[in-house]
């Protein structure tokens, strides 16, 4: 299975050249066969990405901008479902791809590979939790973290408040000897 990435080589927006360098990039890393078909010089891949493309994905005006990704004959999604799938650790998942030997995640079949409509679904099932169960532990992870620092913050205000009773206590000792 060959990732194919749809870009415009010659793109005068700035935007667009960054989201493509990054999709890049982060398919390099993960040493992913892909195959970038530039839009720009060749005619037959514009139409083609824009007759595949699913209407539901396509912006307002019809038009979709580069990049965008594909398994094959199957959409994945565009740098945004790309992008949202890099931050939840579920780019195997969003391209289509079996996980690397010795990843935890499971494979998920081609029919449910389309952006990140299964994204959370895949996430749940491979902690071993629901959706709501991992919320919640993420909020609980984020309130303990919280916690922490306001305790670590109470251990050092007095210390900080004695530094300065220390420090005015000096300042009126060396007045004291000055006025001596």
């Amino acid at each position: 299975m060959v990732i194919k990435v749809f870009l415009a080589s010659s793109s005068g927006s700035t935007a667009i050249k960054k989201k493509q360098q990054d999709v890049l990039g982060f398919l390099e890393a993960l040493k992913v066969d892909y195959a970038p078909l530039d839009i720009a010089c060749n005619e037959d891949n514009r139409m083609w990405m824009r007759e595949n493309v699913p209407v539901e994905k396509k912006p307002t005006n019809g038009i979709p901008l580069p990049p965008q990704i594909f398994n094959e004959e199957s959409y994945c999604g565009d740098y945004e479902t790309f992008f949202d799938a890099k931050e939840d650790n579920a780019v195997y998942a969003f391209l289509g791809l079996p996980p690397p030997p010795g990843s935890k995640k499971r494979e998920v079949p081609m029919e449910e590979c389309n952006g990140d409509e299964h994204t959370e679904e895949v996430e749940a099932e491979v902690g071993g939790e629901t959706g709501e169960e991992a919320a919640e532990e993420k909020v609980a992870e984020e309130k303990e973290a919280v916690e922490d620092t306001e305790e670590s913050l109470e251990d050092t205000a007095p210390v900080k408040e004695e530094e300065a009773q220390e420090e005015v206590e000096d300042e009126e000792a060396k007045q004291e000897e000055e006025d001596e």
